[in-house]
């Protein structure tokens, strides 16, 4: 019996007419995010960097082209202002540059600095590997089947009413 179990068990004692079947799944998914991303956030931290700051790094390197802050907010999904205050750190620490363009003074452009796309470059396989690691005792079909199952869930909550 694991935490989700026991969360279950307890649900089941105070609230017995609510149907918890949706419990083992949505918990798990949720306690598998929250320690995967304490393992994350050390291997970063051992870097100069948090996990946060990694995802923005990403989007740039992914784009592989200059973006305003906000194409960097859409796509992480954080706040605007987090967004300004990662930006902040990552600049001072060298690994983006800010650039307004002349001819479109709009926003402000963002890019990686070579050694945001070096240090991009060691952690991303890095992270890859943890991932893999987490998943070690699935082969591969099952990996498949996994990945196909919560992309239907994601996309439920990716809907514009959230499902």
């Amino acid at each position: 019996m694991d935490y989700v179990d026991r969360l279950r068990a307890e649900w089941a004692e105070r609230l017995p007419d609510v149907d918890t079947s949706t419990v083992p799944v949505m918990a798990r998914v949720t306690r598998i995010s929250a320690l995967f991303d304490e393992l994350a956030d050390r291997a970063f931290a051992a870097h100069g960097t948090t996990r946060a700051e990694f995802d923005v790094l990403a989007v740039l390197r992914r784009a592989d082209r200059l973006l305003r802050a906000r194409e960097i907010t859409t796509v992480t999904r954080a706040p605007a202002a987090s967004v300004t205050k990662r930006l902040d750190r990552l600049e001072g620490a060298g690994l983006v540059k800010r650039t307004v363009p002349d001819h479109d003074r709009r926003g402000v452009l963002v890019g990686l600095t070579a050694a945001g796309r070096d240090l991009v470059d060691t952690l991303f396989p890095q992270q890859v590997a943890r991932e893999r690691s987490v998943l070690a005792d699935l082969d591969d079909d099952e990996v498949d089947v996994l990945a196909g199952l919560l992309a239907r869930v994601l996309g439920r909550l990716e809907l514009p009413d959230g499902g």
